[in-house]
C-alpha cells in the first residue's frame, strides 16, 4: 500500500501542483477501493487542490522545542480531525513558529516551559496557557470563531 501512495504522490503531485491536472485516480491490485479513494483525496489536499479534512502544519522539531511535538500533535488531531477546511499549526517554540505557521487558521505554539500561546491566523490571542489546558482551549478558540462542527458518530454495524 505504501508503494501506491509514494508512487502516486511523487509521479502526480508535482504535475498537480504545477496546474497540470484536476484529479487523480489510484489503482492497485487487491487494495481496498476506500483506501485508494481516501489516499487520492489526501494527495489532492497536499497539492492544495481539494480540502476534505483538517490540515495540520508542524515544525520539524529541534532543540528549542518545548514539548513532545508528536504527542501533542496526536492529541490535537484526535480532537480536531473532523474539521474539513480548518488548518491548525503545531509549533514547538516561539522563535520560528509564528513565521512557519503563517498560513494556518489556528496555531498552538510553545511559549516557555509548560506554557503555550494560541494564535488565530498570525495574531496571538491567548498567552501563557498551561499545557494541561491548551488543547481544550484550542478547541474553545475554534468554536469561538465558528469553525467547529460536532463530530458525527459512526453508524452502528448491523449484526
Amino acid at each position: 500500500k505504501d508503494d501506491i501512495i509514494i508512487q502516486g504522490g511523487s509521479e502526480c503531485g508535482s504535475l498537480l501542483v504545477d496546474g497540470l491536472g484536476d484529479g487523480i485516480v489510484l489503482e492497485g491490485p487487491a487494495v481496498d477501493i476506500e483506501f485508494l479513494r481516501l489516499k487520492g483525496f489526501g494527495i489532492l489536499q497536499g497539492c492544495r487542490m481539494r480540502n476534505i479534512k483538517t490540515d495540520y502544519v508542524s515544525c520539524p522539531s529541534c532543540g528549542r522545542t518545548l514539548f513532545d511535538l508528536q504527542e501533542v500533535t496526536a492529541a490535537i488531531q484526535e480532537k480536531t480531525g473532523h474539521l474539513p477546511g480548518v488548518s491548525i499549526a503545531v509549533m514547538g517554540c516561539i522563535v520560528n513558529g509564528p513565521g512557519e505557521m503563517a498560513d494556518a487558521d489556528f496555531g498552538y505554539v510553545g511559549q516557555g516551559p509548560g506554557k503555550i500561546d494560541l494564535y488565530v491566523g498570525k495574531e496571538v490571542v491567548r498567552r501563557n496557557i498551561p499545557m494541561e489546558n491548551a488543547v481544550d482551549q484550542l478547541v474553545d478558540l475554534i468554536k469561538e470563531h465558528d469553525r467547529w462542527i460536532e463530530p458525527t458518530a459512526p453508524e452502528p454495524v448491523a449484526a
